[in-house]
């Protein structure tokens, strides 16, 4: 018996802002003491990633698609709320996430104090190990100036004959 196994690709940014109304989150890890992003949700870009790496491996589309910004009921919503949705939809269509490797991109925050922290939350909202790694772009670009954080996510899946 074969196993099916899928790769997805997953990808956001945001936009720093100053809005003392908001708090930087990351990986379900609040970040107070730094400038927030703005978005739509919570705007926590390395749940978002991880989302959209497994809608792709899955062939459910993009987060856009299954919770817009054009809607109300998704204000300010907490990213790793829609994450576990995003894990329901793919055991739905059959899937079983493997495992999600993250390369977050940004000059500030340090990632390393709150690591552990965001990989065991990912985990345990995605039911299968999550990784997560800091990147700075070495002062290049919008993100190079710190104008904002991005995050890139690989997720893999398994039918669920390999369970």
């Amino acid at each position: 018996m074969s196993v099916g196994l899928r790769v997805g690709n997953g990808f956001d940014v945001h936009a720093f802002v100053d809005d003392a109304t908001r708090t930087l989150v990351l990986g379900g890890v609040a970040f107070p003491a730094e400038r927030p992003l703005l978005g739509h949700s919570d705007a926590d870009v390395v749940a978002h990633a991880c989302a959209e790496a497994l809608l792709g491996a899955a062939g459910l589309g993009d987060l856009g698609s299954h919770f817009p910004d054009t809607d109300a009921e998704w204000a300010d919503a907490e990213s790793m709320t829609l994450l576990g949705r995003v894990v329901a939809m793919v055991h739905e269509a059959g899937w079983v996430p493997v495992n999600i490797d993250c390369s977050v991109v940004a000059e500030r925050p340090k990632l390393a104090p709150a690591r552990v922290e965001m990989q065991r939350r990912l985990s345990e909202v995605v039911g299968a190990p999550v990784t997560v790694k800091g990147r700075r772009a070495e002062s290049l670009g919008a993100l190079g100036r710190a104008e904002g954080i991005a995050c890139f996510a690989t997720a893999l899946l398994s039918d669920r004959g390999g369970e």
